[in-house]
């Protein structure tokens, strides 16, 4: 039996000597539309559109056929018409043109903290101006700063900080607590970047607000150490407690120590710890490996914390003297034996 290859027939249509030609061809515009889509969420622009090498009238045509489906004011869905929250989203960015980004609630509910909504997405523009695409609550602001616009899941969007100030000027308090404490939890609140916003948009609605949030949580990010020492000392004033000793230095398992307060006559140390200057996991074992020097050396170790010494003095003054009483009674024990 013969192994060569078949003859083409007559049926097959006519034969093109020139097959090079067809492989060379220019691909259209659509892969690159695609690969655009891909990006934004299955949406485009009618301006990125025509930035690809779209006529107004091939734009026309596609959507006639089903190959783009608008969505809004010059914002097309790319294949089909089911939009997901993040494509939602996306659209109202590029509906509101140029610089645009997503703010406030929106903003909020995209970093995550809050659960998505199903209200108008939150869109703030610079020069923004005209009627507004349904959806979608515009806000105009021609100040935004570099620091204040990042990106999430690929959509323009305002920083963290900016997001909770533009929420604290929309929001219930409690919301706007639930929105911060979120924040922390998942460690996106740089609370610097916070205080910069603050100053920064000094007068503006929702910057008293969130300030007072912010001192709740974190007082020492607007008060010195030495504010806090200060303020230390004028509580064991008032309440009639023992001075204690500031950051003096002592040997301590072979090493220079410098405790917060000190009360030798007691053996009694206290540290004032911040969340500021404590809160990572290199300061968690430098502190842990601090405090058992101290132990070892024989020193009780106490702790307090700057929300204690600035928001709740009575009650740590009471534990102090009870703290105060308590090494007082170990160290007679100790000298009876």
């Amino acid at each position: 039996m013969s192994s060569a290859a078949p003859q083409p027939s007559r049926a097959d249509g006519p034969i093109c000597a020139d097959i090079e030609r067809f492989s060379a061809r220019q691909p259209g515009p659509d892969a690159a539309i695609g690969e655009l889509a891909a990006r934004q969420h299955g949406v485009v622009s009618l301006e990125q559109l025509v930035a690809l090498g779209l006529s107004t009238r091939g734009v026309h045509q596609r959507a006639l056929s089903g190959r783009l489906w608008r969505v809004n004011q010059a914002v097309y869905a790319v294949g089909h018409k089911l939009l997901t929250w993040e494509a939602r989203l996306m659209a109202a960015v590029l509906a509101c043109g140029p610089g645009a980004v997503i703010s406030h609630r929106s903003a909020v509910e995209l970093w995550k903290l809050q659960e998505a909504g199903r209200g108008p997405a939150d869109v703030t523009a610079p020069n923004r101006r005209g009627r507004v695409p349904s959806g979608i609550r515009s806000h105009r602001d021609d100040c935004l700063t570099t620091a204040e616009r990042a990106e999430v899941r690929g959509i323009p969007c305002v920083s963290v900080s900016r997001a909770l100030l533009d929420f604290a000027a929309v929001a219930p308090i409690w919301e706007l607590r639930r929105a911060v404490s979120e924040a922390e939890v998942l460690r996106i609140l740089d609370h610097t970047a916070v205080r910069g916003t603050i100053r920064r948009h000094r007068g503006r609605r929702g910057v008293a607000r969130l300030r007072m949030v912010i001192d709740e949580i974190r007082p020492e990010t607007r008060r010195t150490r030495s504010e806090m020492e200060r303020e230390f000392l004028r509580l064991c004033e008032r309440a009639g407690l023992p001075t204690p000793k500031v950051n003096v230095p002592m040997r301590v398992g072979g090493r220079t120590q410098e405790p917060d307060f000190l009360w030798p006559d007691a053996g009694l140390i206290v540290e004032a710890d911040s969340r500021a200057f404590h809160d990572t996991d290199s300061a968690f074992q430098v502190d842990r490996r601090r405090e058992q020097r101290f132990q070892l050396a024989g020193w009780d170790v106490a702790h307090c914390t700057w929300e204690q010494i600035f928001q709740e003095p009575a009650a740590l003054a009471q534990t102090l003297r009870a703290l105060l009483q308590q090494a007082e009674g170990r160290r007679r024990r100790a000298d009876l034996r």
